[in-house]
């Protein structure tokens, strides 16, 4: 860097005069952001990238509506009396040091929890304590160190959904300029003599260059930017070759004009920028298409509880849900929009939204977020405004809960593409050496061309489109992937373990019967109020068989998973559960699931549930013995052992008596003798044993207690059909394999012409995005064909 530019954002600094450690800075606002990060350790920022920096402009008094509670409150995306969380709008976001620098506001501010930047959408979400900093404090922050946020009060959404138009600005320019060079280069092509050769040669060549300077400096910058970072950093990434192609060809061509040896390479320079970033458009297009269609997660099979004008209940979907409406929230149950609380005792939990599992206890009136989950009981709650679906998404798929269970498949490309480019680097080198030898005037077309031809952009293609596509098509089949991911570790699985109640069981479907002593009205009363708080398969099979009765706002409720529940109101006490939970320790051994109930310590009698299973579970079964170890976990007694065994494959293991922390040291053991484990359970009892296995399937009967722990959903109604998912999946990676070996093919094909000689630079830049054409083409197909196979 020169000695007159700012240290920190680069532009003159020449007038200022303003130094700071031995280091000339612009103006006072690059000279404070420079102070900051040194005091708080991050002046490394600037070793990611000369003077990375922008500006800082003049903003006091510019976020004094920050003051402004309603305003504050319209723009947050969650509120509580410790934490708040904001998604804002970083305009200026544009390399790897802005995602450091953002990412790490929390050692600027220790009042900032944490901060994630999505680069693609150009947001930065950031989570702080509102007692330490406020909003505008927040706001005053980054513009002071050069990311000033957009903020837009009449629609706060605009400012995200804007579209980065600089690639079509780049492909334009690119496309204007090859068009006038080719038309330029016309009198070359015929070898037209006389008054073209005396009069017109030289002007025409030199308006090629300047045709030539804004495609090389502006169209092509991206490549040049991305192969700097990525050799700064240690990377070969898929741009090297590609910007090392563009630099030989200009160079190469301006100096041919110069000294008049020739017209130079503008044409095929600029028809290689044009093609190139068509290709990438097309990419980006496509992708950008897969990638809504497959927003899949807005439509999770997840439902709530209206509580209708005339006090009954009904059974809606989230994305029914409209403002004003009354919801019945259950214990463990999540809220699925904002709210106002109107009646029972909430105690949220917020770490879906926070990563922080501290409750807060709120009170009639108090407002609500989405994203809380209830876990004292059941509430009834008034809704302010719809529910996002993409809130929802983001709820699932929270950073806080990601886990390293593998590397992702697009890290495998990223390997390939690395080696691939050290390769295609070599034997570029090689071929020119050899042809600098055989016939010099060889030798520049045949580096270009091998640069060009080779690049490994189909590659890189391969396993997003798949998997994109793999997971659109089996959302629609009402199978919900948290992630791309998620397939290649389901192609790899050879051990299923399955939860039995409300897994392979179907709760609508079961008969119950009831022994014992007569409950009273009160008594039933209660029984009633208190299996309404509870979102267990059991406890909501029972609930629904009950007589309808006046519903009470318990005074206490506990709910102890694998156990059963206790609740009181006034001076009554009542247990739901097991035999010993509820202290009736007489009980012998019974061929059925038993539900007891005692209250005020006193026995009263028991639940007998005639489970019924769910259809096509037999076949399932004896598809999937074949080729995994099968077992069946239960919380419950042996006695449906005799049934199940007639029922099952005889491999099947079937251990019973588990709770939930038996389950995930039962998978924890598996695992440590090389077993890739598939859980499949109803994501309550299971969040354990769903966190702990390589992939963990939720499957949900149109209840809203999904976890961030299950790596996908499955509707009910296609549990059968989980034996052809996994096949899929399995499907999805050998797809992405033959896009490998056809996009080798192609480019063995292609270095054989590159590196004879026999391929000029332009009809490489015409078949590289055509070689990338092909293969979101053939994955496409492939994918579609097999979504039709699905039932």
């Amino acid at each position: 860097m020169e000695h007159n530019t700012c240290f920190h954002c680069g532009l003159d600094a020449t007038s200022s005069n303003i130094i700071f450690n031995d280091k000339l800075f612009c103006c006072n606002g690059c000279k404070t952001v420079y102070e900051i990060l040194s005091e708080n350790d991050l002046s490394c920022y600037y070793d990611l990238q000369q003077a990375p920096g922008a500006t800082p402009k003049e903003v006091e008094g510019k976020y004094n509506f920050l003051d402004n509670e309603k305003i504050i409150e319209q723009l947050l995306e969650f509120n509580s009396d410790d934490t708040q969380i904001v998604t804002l709008y970083i305009p200026h976001i544009h390399c790897s040091s802005c995602i450091w620098v953002l990412e790490n506001l929390n050692k600027l501010n220790t009042s900032i929890s944490t901060s994630t930047v999505n680069f693609g959408k150009k947001t930065v979400r950031v989570t702080f304590q509102p007692e330490t900093l406020t909003l505008k404090d927040l706001v005053l922050l980054l513009s002071r160190i050069g990311y000033e946020p957009f903020i837009s009060l009449d629609d706060y959404s605009v400012g995200k959904k804007q579209v980065n138009r600089s690639l079509i600005y780049k492909l334009g320019i690119a496309g204007f300029a090859f068009g006038n060079v080719m038309f330029l280069s016309f009198p070359e092509y015929f070898e037209v003599g006389e008054f073209w050769l005396e009069q017109f040669k030289p002007l025409f060549r030199w308006l090629m260059f300047a045709f030539s300077v804004p495609v090389v400096f502006y169209s092509a910058q991206d490549y040049f930017i991305s192969a700097y970072k990525g050799l700064k950093s240690n990377i070969l990434n898929i741009d090297v070759p590609i910007a090392l192609g563009v630099v030989v060809l200009f160079l190469r061509s301006t100096v041919e004009i110069m000294f008049d040896w020739g017209s130079g390479f503008f044409d095929s320079l600029t028809g290689l920028v044009f093609f190139l970033l068509l290709g990438k458009f097309f990419q980006q297009k496509t992708y950008s298409f897969l990638s809504f269609e497959r927003d899949y997660k807005s439509y999770f099979p997840i439902g709530i509880t209206k509580i209708l004008e005339n006090g009954t209940e009904e059974s809606i979907q989230v994305y029914d849900i409209k403002k004003g409406d009354r919801l019945l929230i259950r214990n463990e149950e999540l809220i699925p929009v904002d709210c106002i609380l109107i009646k029972g005792n909430a105690r949220m939990d917020y770490s879906f939204v926070t990563g922080e599992s501290k409750t807060v206890s709120k009170q009639s009136g108090d407002k609500l977020f989405a994203g809380g989950k209830q876990l004292d009981g059941s509430i009834e709650v008034d809704v302010l405004k719809s529910v996002e679906q993409s809130y929802l998404t983001q709820l699932w798929s929270n950073d806080v809960f990601k886990k390293d269970k593998a590397l992702a498949f697009t890290n495998i490309t990223n390997n390939i593409s690395k080696h691939f480019t050290l390769a295609i680097l070599s034997i570029a080198v090689l071929a020119t050496a050899f042809w600098l030898v055989a016939d010099s005037s060889k030798a520049l077309n045949v580096f270009t061309s091998v640069l060009i031809i080779a690049c490994p952009c189909a590659i890189a293609l391969a396993a997003p489109f798949t998997l994109g596509n793999i997971l659109r098509i089996l959302g629609k089949k009402k199978f919900y992937l948290k992630n791309a991911s998620v397939i290649e570790q389901l192609s790899k699985i050879n051990t299923i373990i399955f939860d039995k109640t409300g897994t392979i069981t179907a709760n609508k479907e079961t008969r119950i019967d009831y022994q014992g002593l007569h409950l009273s009205h009160e008594e039933e009363t209660l029984l009633k109020s208190t299996l309404r708080g509870s979102n267990h398969p059991l406890s909501r099979s029972l609930y629904q068989i009950l007589n309808q009765n006046d519903i009470l706002t318990l005074d206490d409720y506990t709910e102890h998973l694998g156990q059963g529940i206790e609740a009181k109101y006034k001076n009554q006490n009542i247990k739901v559960g097991s035999a010993s939970f509820v202290g009736h320790y007489t009980e012998t051994a019974t061929l059925n699931t038993s539900v007891h109930i005692s209250t005020n310590d006193t026995y009263k009698g028991k639940f007998t549930f005639y489970n019924a299973y769910r259809k096509g579970l037999s076949k399932l079964f004896n598809k999937l013995k074949n080729e995994y170890d099968l077992a069946i976990l239960s919380g419950d007694n042996s006695g449906e052992k005799e049934n199940l065994t007639k029922l099952l494959p005889s491999k099947t293991k079937l251990i019973f008596n588990q709770k939930p922390e038996d389950k995930l040291e039962y998978i924890k053991h598996h695992q440590t003798e090389g077993a890739k484990v598939l859980m499949v359970g109803d994501g309550l009892n299971d969040a354990g044993a769903l966190a702990q296995s390589d992939v963990g399937i939720a499957i949900s009967e149109n209840v809203n207690v999904f976890s961030p722990a299950c790596d996908a959903i499955l509707d009910a109604s296609k549990f059968n059909q989980l034996h052809n998912y996994i096949r899929v999946s399995k499907s999805a990676i050998k797809i992405i394999k033959w896009s490998f070996l056809l996009s080798f093919i192609y480019n063995c094909i292609g270095l054989y012409f590159a590196v004879t000689g026999q391929l000029a630079p332009v009809v490489a830049a015409i078949l590289m995005p055509l070689s990338s054409v092909s293969i979101v083409f053939f994955t496409t197909i492939a994918t579609n064909l097999i979504g039709r196979k699905l039932k």
